[in-house]
C-alpha cells in the first residue's frame, strides 16, 4: 500500500461495509451520492453548518463532467440552472468553437459552484447519505479491517466513526491528507489574486469576459442573481493575503485587462488568494483515499478544478462499490491511483501553461504565444487535442498489453437498438454490455442487477463492455460467447 500511514492489525475484527466521506463540496457530494445509490452506507462529515453559500470559485462545467451528470440523470437540471457558452477563449485572442465536439453537450456550461452543489446535495439526501454537519475530523487510524475517524461536533463532543474506507474530499487544506502524512509538493504560481462579487452598471458583451493585457488579467462571470464574480491579477502587486482589498483596486485591474470596469458597485464580498500548483504523490494510503482539491490544486485557467474533482469521484465511487459488495478484489482500488494521478498531473500542466502564456511579457514568450495561437487556429488535430484536455474528453486510462484499442477510452453516448442512449443505460450505476446481436453469454450478474445488456442501433460488430463511469472496460471485434462470458466474469464479477 502506498503512502506513509501505518496499518495495524485490528484488535477485534468486525465486518465493515460503509464509507466515510470528509468534505461536502461537489467532489464529496457526487462520491457520497454514488455510493449510497449503490446501497453502500455513507457518512458525510462536514465542518461547516448545513447551508450552501453563494460564494463560489468555480464557474464552469465542461463537456465530460456534463456527460457524467447525464449518466446520473442530473444533466438537465444543471443545464437549466446555467448558461451555455459555445466558444472557449484562451490566450492571445485565441477562441475555439465547441460545436464540433463528439458529444450531445457541444458547449461549456457557465454555472456557479453552489448551484452544482444544490443539485448534488439533493440527490445525496434522496439516496440516503447520512450527513454530519458542524463536525470536524480531528484524526484517524486504520487497521486491516477498516478506518476509525475521530471527530468533534459543534458542542465540543468527541466521538469515533468507523467504516471500511475513508475518502478525503476536504479541499486544499485537507485534514485527511495531513492525518495520513502525505506531502503536498508544489508552489504558488500567482500571488495576490483578487476576488470580488459585485453588481455591474453595464453588462459585458460576452457571457464570460476574460482577457490579459497591460500586465493584468481579469475574468468576469455572472452568478445569475444580479451579481458577477470578478477574478483579477496585476503584475507587480504581490501583497499578503490579509492585505485589505478595496473595490478601487478591482476596478483598476479590470480596466487594465478588459478596457473597462463595467461600473462595478455594491460589492458583497471581496478577498485575495494565492493560486497554487500542487499534487500529492499518492491518491491512496491504505484504506484512505484523496479526491479533488485534497489531491491536486492548480491555477483557475481553463476552469478545470471542479471538473477534475468530479471526475475523480466518478472514477472512485463505482470501484469502492464493487469491492464492498464483494464483486471485485480490493486490488481494483489500486487503479484509482493509476488512472487519476496522471490526469491530475496533466491538468496542472495544461492550466499552468494557459496562465503563463496569457501573462506573457518577455519578447520570446510573446512570440511563442503568437506562434502557438496561429498554430492552434489552423491545425485541427492540435486544436482537438487541446480541447480534449480542457473539456476532459481526450483522456484515456491505461489498458493491458494486447487489449483492444477501445479499452480505457471514454465511450460516447451512442444510440442503442431499443431507442435509448448509452448514458441513460448507465443511470443505475451498472456496467453496460453492448453486443452486436442477441447475447447468450450473460451470467447471473445480469439477474443480480449489475449489468445492462444492450445492442447497437447500427450494424456494428464490436462487443463492448462499458464501466459505470462511461469508459471501456473491454472490447472485441470478434468475440464468441465464451470470450464475452470471461470478460463479464473478470470485470462485472
Amino acid at each position: 500500500m502506498s503512502g506513509t500511514a501505518d496499518i495495524t492489525p485490528s484488535a477485534t475484527p468486525t465486518p465493515e461495509s460503509g464509507v466515510i466521506v470528509v468534505g461536502s463540496g461537489p467532489t464529496g457530494l457526487l462520491l457520497a451520492g454514488d455510493l449510497a445509490a449503490a446501497g453502500i452506507p455513507v457518512t458525510l462529515v462536514e465542518k461547516r453548518p448545513r447551508r450552501i453559500g453563494n460564494l463560489s470559485r468555480a464557474f464552469v462545467l465542461h463537456v465530460r463532467t456534463l456527460e457524467q451528470l447525464d449518466a446520473r440523470g442530473l444533466a438537465d437540471t444543471v443545464e437549466a440552472a446555467g448558461h451555455r457558452l459555445g466558444r472557449l477563449r484562451l490566450f492571445g485572442g485565441l477562441t475555439i468553437a465547441l460545436d464540433t465536439l463528439p458529444s450531445r453537450f457541444d458547449h461549456v456550461l457557465v454555472i456557479p459552484q453552489y448551484e452544482v452543489e444544490k443539485v448534488l446535495e439533493r440527490r445525496a439526501v434522496e439516496v440516503g447519505v447520512r450527513f454530519r454537519h458542524e463536525t470536524e475530523m480531528t484524526g484517524l487510524t486504520q487497521d486491516l479491517d477498516g478506518v476509525t475517524a475521530q471527530v468533534r461536533a459543534a458542542d465540543g463532543g468527541r466521538r469515533e466513526l468507523r467504516a471500511a474506507y475513508l475518502v478525503g474530499a476536504d479541499g486544499m487544506r485537507s485534514a485527511v491528507r495531513d492525518a495520513v502524512g502525505l506531502p503536498f509538493p508544489g508552489r504558488s504560481v500567482i500571488r495576490s489574486v483578487v476576488l470580488a462579487d459585485v453588481r455591474l452598471a453595464e453588462e459585458p458583451d460576452n457571457l464570460l469576459a476574460v482577457n490579459a493585457a497591460g500586465g493584468a488579467f481579469a475574468f468576469v462571470a455572472p452568478f445569475g442573481d444580479g451579481y458577477h464574480r470578478v477574478v483579477g491579477w496585476r503584475r507587480g502587486r504581490d501583497v499578503p493575503g490579509d492585505e485589505p482589498l478595496g473595490l478601487e483596486e478591482v476596478e483598476e485591474i479590470a480596466r487594465l485587462a478588459l478596457g473597462r470596469d463595467y461600473g462595478m458597485h455594491d460589492a458583497r464580498w471581496m478577498s485575495r488568494f494565492h493560486s497554487d500548483e500542487r499534487q500529492v504523490p499518492s491518491y491512496r494510503v491504505g484504506r484512505v483515499f484523496l479526491a479533488g482539491d485534497a489531491a491536486h490544486v492548480h491555477t483557475p485557467a481553463g476552469g478545470q478544478g471542479m471538473n477534475t474533482g468530479l471526475q475523480d469521484a466518478a472514477n472512485l465511487s463505482w470501484k469502492l462499490a464493487q469491492v464492498l459488495q464483494g464483486h471485485a478484489a480490493p486490488r481494483l482500488l489500486d487503479s484509482y491511483q493509476t488512472e487519476r494521478h496522471p490526469v491530475g498531473r496533466s491538468v496542472l500542466r495544461s492550466s499552468g501553461g494557459i496562465v503563463r502564456l496569457a501573462m506573457a511579457e518577455r519578447p520570446w514568450t510573446l512570440a511563442l504565444r503568437s506562434a502557438l495561437t496561429e498554430f492552434l487556429d489552423h491545425a485541427a488535430p492540435a486544436r482537438r487535442r487541446a480541447l480534449g484536455q480542457i473539456t476532459g474528453l481526450g483522456y484515456r486510462y491505461p489498458a493491458p498489453r494486447g487489449a483492444h484499442r477501445l479499452t480505457g477510452t471514454r465511450v460516447p453516448d451512442v444510440a442503442l437498438a431499443d431507442g435509448t442512449r448509452l448514458y441513460e443505460a448507465l443511470r443505475d450505476g451498472r456496467f453496460v454490455l453492448i453486443a452486436p446481436g442477441p447475447c447468450t453469454a450473460v451470467p447471473a450478474a445480469a439477474r443480480e442487477g449489475r449489468l445492462v445488456v444492450a445492442r447497437w442501433s447500427s450494424d456494428r460488430r464490436t462487443a463492448l463492455l462499458v464501466r459505470p463511469d462511461g469508459y471501456a472496460a473491454w472490447a472485441s471485434d470478434a468475440a464468441d460467447a465464451s470470450a464475452i462470458g470471461a470478460a463479464l466474469t473478470a470485470h462485472v464479477g
